[in-house]
């Protein structure tokens, strides 16, 4: 009868989880969701001398946020589970709770003759060493050397028998057989032999905590819970023979798992092991969440980073397996359906930072605009900014929007301007932080200027041009958007055969603080021409300059251009403007060219906006 599958991860809770043991379980969880089976969660925490507290916390609130839940082991609050029932059959899965299963089968070794007790204090195992490496030998714990050990093959009966009640310090250990060829087979490396003359003698089981060690919790836990693939570290395959010959001494063969043993994480040059110092050297997280230590660093974490989680797997499904094809990007049900061991690599999956960032960017740019705008307007209030889910809910008491949905003055933004932001830069971004890095003039207006970029564009020659392209932007009687303005715009300054760049420069110096951003068109229809004649105003005064320099009249000024054509889409049509002079030519007289909007009185919450209720 074919067995259903059944998997486990089980760490130990001795710190944060190192993304190589994210990528274990997910591994698992993709192999059991594959096959129909079950992912179980279980805590080794047996080493009772490492424990962290906090660190299992830690560990399950990672696979949480990775979207790797189990099916055994967690109950729906996160918790270990502690009890059995019909989910959870095999409970407690914290291995410090099942304390008592152990004994009574390292003492079944012991009567078998696979096993036994030993005395030896850590100072005599000291000397044994000491001796052996001044004969230029190296110390194991085995058939050469037990006998001149203390052990419960060495001495009588009637020596060692009563020390079992007077001394706490014994231990069980495993009787590892003379010149014996183990014969093992790996699901990704293959057949593998070993000798068990290279192998010591491994503690099972401790007195003095009344513990197992990993290897006899390991092997009677996966028993029991019939588990039937063991996939892990390979940090973990030296310890393979020994696992192999304890499932042969209790006669378990039958029911023994499969063996599947990952390769290492390894640095960005692949020169060792991923460690967190690497990391903090290299400046990328090495953990899925972030961690405070005892002494109170910390460390950073890939969701605190900004990284989404199904970017995150992404990522970290593809550091060692491939799907046989070039694809890259994977949602969790492909993964689960493209995933197999026999495509899982040998040889050690070497970490790139930069390919971490270019699947967040890449899941970014496949989410819609709507729900970038949810995750963006809490880094918005982070930054002091009010959203609104219209302009009802915007509006304070004497605060005013503008029909662009900004009030600039009360940092007030309506959610539909904030979603034709994101709409604008979505695709320059990697995080969703980055929407402020990229767009923060947006909301705020400059409060200094670049000193280059000023020294290089901000010239009597240019910004003379560039405030006369602004008397021709607040002139613009035409539809106030992107589209209607922008033609006329660069016609317009091509026409004087003025230098495009420079005075394009100029007025983004003047709204942005620098000579980067958005386009011009784009910048002044979303700020709107009173915000826009505020920044011209203030780049004036800030950086000097007078109105001046040679004018083009524009009384029945006639402007042709280019624009898209919404019938033949992306083909563009002629058309033309004719623009009436500004009725006002000085900066400093406040002018908009539209009407403002009657303000609403509204008391706001002091958390974010709206919905009022009458939208």
């Amino acid at each position: 009868m074919e067995r259903r599958t059944r998997v486990r991860f089980a760490p130990s809770p001795t710190g944060p989880l190192h993304i190589g043991g994210v990528r274990t379980a997910l591994y698992n969880y993709l192999y059991a969701k594959q096959h129909g089976g079950d992912f179980i969660i279980r805590i080794e925490d047996t080493d009772s001398q490492r424990f962290v507290p906090g660190a299992e916390k830690y560990i399950i609130e990672a696979l949480d946020w990775c979207g790797i839940v189990p099916d055994e082991g967690v109950d729906a609050a996160g918790n270990v589970v502690e009890t059995p029932s019909e989910r959870h059959p095999h409970a407690p899965y914290r291995q410090s709770q099942r304390r008592g299963i152990y004994r009574k089968y390292a003492e079944e070794l012991v009567e078998k003759g696979f096993a036994y007790y030993a005395f030896d204090t850590a100072g005599e195992l000291a000397a044994k060493r000491e001796e052996m490496e001044a004969e230029k030998k190296t110390f194991i714990y085995n058939h050469i050397t037990r006998m001149s050990l203390k052990n419960s093959l060495s001495m009588p009966e009637s020596e060692w028998r009563p020390l079992l009640e007077t001394r706490t310090d014994w231990t069980i250990r495993f009787r590892m057989p003379e010149n014996r060829v183990v014969k093992m087979d790996d699901l990704i490396r293959g057949h593998i032999e070993v000798n068990t003359d290279t192998l010591d003698d491994k503690v099972l089981w401790k007195r003095a905590d009344e513990l197992p060690t990993y290897h006899l919790a390991n092997i009677v836990d996966d028993h029991l819970m019939e588990i039937t693939e063991v996939i892990r570290g390979e940090e973990w395959l030296p310890s393979l023979p020994l696992h192999y010959l304890l499932y042969e001494a209790f006669g378990w063969q039958d029911s023994q798992p499969r063996f599947a043993h990952l390769s290492l994480l390894l640095k960005p040059d692949g020169k060792g092991k991923l460690s967190k110092r690497d990391g903090d050297r290299l400046g990328f997280p090495v953990f899925p969440l972030r961690w405070t230590n005892a002494e109170g660093e910390v460390s950073r974490g890939y969701r605190e980073d900004g990284y989404f989680p199904e970017a995150f797997v992404n990522m970290l499904a593809m550091l060692g397996w491939n799907p046989g094809d070039d694809r890259e990007l994977f949602t969790m049900p492909e993964l689960i359906k493209a995933f197999s061991l026999e495509r899982v690599i040998k040889s050690g999956a070497k970490f790139n930072p930069d390919k971490a960032k270019w699947y967040n960017k890449e899941y970014l740019r496949m989410k819609s605009c709507e729900e970038l705008t949810d995750l963006f307007i809490p880094v918005l209030e982070s930054h002091g900014m009010q959203v609104a889910e219209c302009p009802k809910c915007a509006l304070t008491a004497g605060a005013e929007m503008t029909v662009q949905g900004a009030d600039f003055r009360n940092r007030i933004f309506t959610r539909d301007y904030v979603l034709r932001i994101v709409s604008l830069i979505k695709e320059r971004a990697t995080f969703v932080a980055d929407f402020w890095d990229i767009a923060s003039y947006l909301f705020v207006a400059p409060s200094s200027y670049n000193e280059k970029d000023a020294a290089k564009f901000w010239k009597e020659e240019n910004y003379s041009l560039a405030m006369q392209a602004a008397d021709f932007i607040l002139a613009f009687g035409g539809k106030f958007e992107k589209e209607a303005l922008e033609g006329p715009l660069e016609e317009y300054i091509r026409s004087n055969g003025w230098p495009m760049g420079k005075v394009m420069n100029c007025l983004r110096l003047a709204l942005v603080g620098a000579s980067s951003g958005l386009g011009i068109a784009d910048i002044v229809t979303l700020v709107g021409k009173e915000e826009f004649s505020r920044r011209m105003d203030a780049a004036r005064e800030k950086l000097g300059g007078e109105r001046g320099g040679p004018k083009r009249k524009f009384s029945s000024l006639r402007i042709e251009y280019l624009e898209p054509d919404s019938i033949r889409g992306t083909n563009k049509k002629r058309a033309s403007l004719t623009f009436d002079p500004p009725s006002q030519t000085s900066f400093s007289e406040r002018r908009t060219g539209q009407t403002p909007c009657t303000p609403y009185q509204r008391n706001l919450a002091p958390a974010r906006l709206g919905p009022c209720g009458t939208c």
